[in-house]
């Protein structure tokens, strides 16, 4: 079987997907359809919002499917009548078994971790925010539990003390595009050999997870030492961003996001964790051990800034702190 026989459809939806898609249109795969999210309303005009995979695929006028639930009959027929040989997903949801059994060579995912390493929604922001120097990507064969199939190819980055998530995310963007191309050819040539991922576990190891990302999860703890302040920030930088309450004594509020900071720096003093440094170019704040100058940062209902912007036009009383 060639490229040309090899009918796949890809599913996808944000910009992490769109670099694998366009690297199998530019080397003329043969993409019979494309699976991605509904449009969605968003901003105070509630315009719909359409996901960076449906962009693509329209200007490249490829066939789109938007389902609202994956096991609708009517998609699931829709799907069925493509004759894919093939699917391919990458940052899409859960896919039922009627669908990801459908493809007679089955269904494989592109993951943004070394598998069995941080399964889930946000391997990425998990593996800078837990301060690991080495991370990549993995396609496998989907089974009905969540990132737990079979593993065909892998391939690492190293992860840099200056790197946050959206630096990561870059790298391991066009790296698993190159990898996604690269397993297609080898299920291509019949030469796919995957290997279960309890083989790459050693005895008693478990694997990471990597859970979805909330609110509470990006919210600092100043009682932490600075080292896991310092990952935690550029882990969710620039989103969803990590984010802190700074107060004064008489109670005035700010809530901020931080974006970058200075990595940890010794106490030049007997410091409380929170507490906080102003000086007119410096906004630092104190972890259990260490010193955080913050470098970027975003008040609420504003514009992100530079630390020196926010001192600049910061009116408080008294002693600052944050928790």
């Amino acid at each position: 079987m060639t490229k040309d026989e090899l009918k796949i459809v890809f599913f996808g939806t944000p910009d992490f997907a769109v670099e694998s898609l366009r690297r199998l249109v530019n080397g003329h795969y043969n993409i019979v359809g494309v699976v991605t999210m509904p449009d969605k309303p968003a901003g105070r005009g509630h315009h719909l919002l359409e996901s960076d995979v449906k962009k693509y695929a329209a200007e490249q006028g490829l066939r789109l499917l938007q389902p609202v639930n994956l096991k609708d009959e009517t998609f699931v027929s829709d799907l069925r009548g493509l004759g894919a040989d093939l699917f391919i997903v990458i940052a899409f949801r859960m896919l039922p078994r009627v669908v990801w059994q459908m493809p007679r060579l089955g269904t494989f995912n592109l993951h943004a971790s070394l598998l069995p390493k941080y399964r889930g929604a946000a391997p990425i922001n998990w593996a800078v925010m837990n301060g690991d120097t080495r991370t990549g990507v993995t396609t496998f064969f989907l089974k009905h539990e969540i990132d737990t199939g079979d593993i065909i190819q892998q391939r690492s980055i190293d992860i840099a003390r200056d790197d946050n998530v959206e630096t990561v995310h870059d790298r391991l963007m066009l790296l698993g595009a190159d990898m996604v191309l690269e397993t297609v050819d080898a299920i291509i040539a019949g030469t796919v050999h995957p290997i279960p991922q309890d083989q790459l576990l050693t005895a008693g190891e478990q694997p990471t997870p990597a859970p979805k990302i909330f609110k509470d999860t990006c919210r600092i703890d100043w009682t932490w030492p600075a080292e896991r302040i310092y990952n935690h920030i550029r882990g969710l930088s620039p989103y969803p961003a990590a984010w802190t309450v700074l107060a004064d004594a008489d109670g005035q509020q700010w809530s901020l996001k931080l974006f970058a900071t200075s990595q940890p720096l010794p106490l030049p003093c007997q410091m409380q964790p929170g507490e906080v440094i102003v000086r007119p170019k410096l906004l630092a704040i104190a972890g259990s051990d260490g010193l955080i100058e913050v470098k970027s940062l975003q008040p609420a209902g504003k514009k992100r800034m530079t630390a020196e912007e926010f001192v600049r036009g910061l009116r408080y009383n008294g002693e600052l702190r944050c928790n």
